[in-house]
């Protein structure tokens, strides 16, 4: 190329309309810093699998000495949970009487954790207190409810109580609503043990297996074959498993299955045969609890009708005669 062409070659020609020649520099600058730093990450890189490897363990236990050292330097933070725990172990609640009542209310119920025992715990000593100022604020300072000043004790004292009594109905309501599911799922559970006992599975084989097909369609009765597989592989003997799942269901049906269990383990009769026709006894009654209130549906539905089909059917049908008889009434 001569020196005219030189002369004539400019780079602004060449680039992209819009594209000055400061923003051309800028980009290859910035291109520039980005290899040079790509070049050192890639020298300073651990060249083999080994060396990542232990780099990634030594950040790793660096990591975890600071975590260590943050949590002994941090002051320790009272969440409710551990509010409630400090309140009811002060007021030695958790070895009362009202401890082992509430242990086996919370098991029937579902909830198998510590912290629902403290829960519900707190909540029967502290519901009380709180209900019953807000009643008494309600009454002196607000007075939502006007009463006469000879009653202004009675709200304060239904609140009370309601406070008190108020966790115990709520469990033994999600109770008796837990033991109407295992009842209703019996009859499935029971095809699926005489399917595994049939195929040649041990009783706690059988209760595992059938607890991991029950998950999706009745986790509640999965959850308490479970446990009781669990107990019978680490229990001295094996009544107490079954007596464990008597005293967390509370249901007639399990308690049959239980006692169809032991008698099988005891006088050795086929454990299939017996299930199968606990389940056919199962289903029927489930039918026949089905039918039973089928039947009730018709004089169940007698006092709607009255309250607010009829009125209306009387209105539809006497409405017109009765504007027509005022019509004539008003002409005469």
């Amino acid at each position: 190329m001569s020196g005219t062409q030189l002369q004539d070659f400019r780079i602004a020609e060449w680039l992209p309309f819009g594209f000055a020649l400061d923003d051309a520099i800028v980009v290859v600058a910035t291109l520039a810093v980005l290899a040079v730093f790509a070049a050192m990450w890639q020298v300073l890189r651990p060249s083999t699998s080994f060396e990542r490897r232990i780099d990634q363990i030594v950040q790793g236990k660096e990591r975890l000495r600071q975590n260590l050292l943050a949590t002994r330097r941090g002051r320790p933070r009272l969440t409710p949970v551990g509010f409630m725990r400090q309140a009811v172990t002060r007021l030695n609640l958790l070895r009362s009487r009202h401890a082992a009542e509430a242990r086996g209310m919370l098991a029937r119920a579902g909830f198998r954790s510590q912290d629902a025992m403290v829960a519900y715990l707190f909540a029967q000593i502290s519901l009380p207190f709180l209900f019953g100022i807000a009643m008494v604020a309600d009454t002196n300072l607000l007075r939502l409810m006007p009463l006469p000043a000879q009653l202004n004790f009675v709200p304060a004292l239904v609140a009370v109580l309601l406070g008190f009594y108020g966790p115990k109905i709520y469990l033994r309501n999600v109770a008796q609503k837990r033991a109407k599911q295992l009842q209703k799922a019996l009859p499935d559970g029971l095809d699926l043990m005489v399917i595994c006992a049939e195929a040649g599975l041990s009783l706690d084989a059988t209760l595992a297996r059938v607890s991991r097909e029950l998950g999706n369609t009745w986790p509640e009765l999965a959850e308490e074959l479970g446990i009781t597989a669990a107990e019978l592989t680490f229990l001295p003997e094996r009544h107490m498993a079954f007596e464990n799942l008597t005293a967390r269901t509370d249901s007639d049906g399990i308690r049959g299955v239980v006692n169809t269990l032991q008698q099988t383990a005891k006088f050795g009769t086929p454990l299939a045969q017996s299930l199968r026709v606990l389940a056919a006894e199962m289903r029927q009654a489930r039918m026949t609890r089905a039918e039973e209130k089928a039947a009730r549906l018709p004089a169940m539905l007698t006092v709607p009708m009255i309250i607010f089909i009829l009125p209306t059917l009387f209105i539809v049908l006497l409405g017109p005669a009765a504007i027509n008889v005022m019509d004539t009434m008003m002409k005469r």
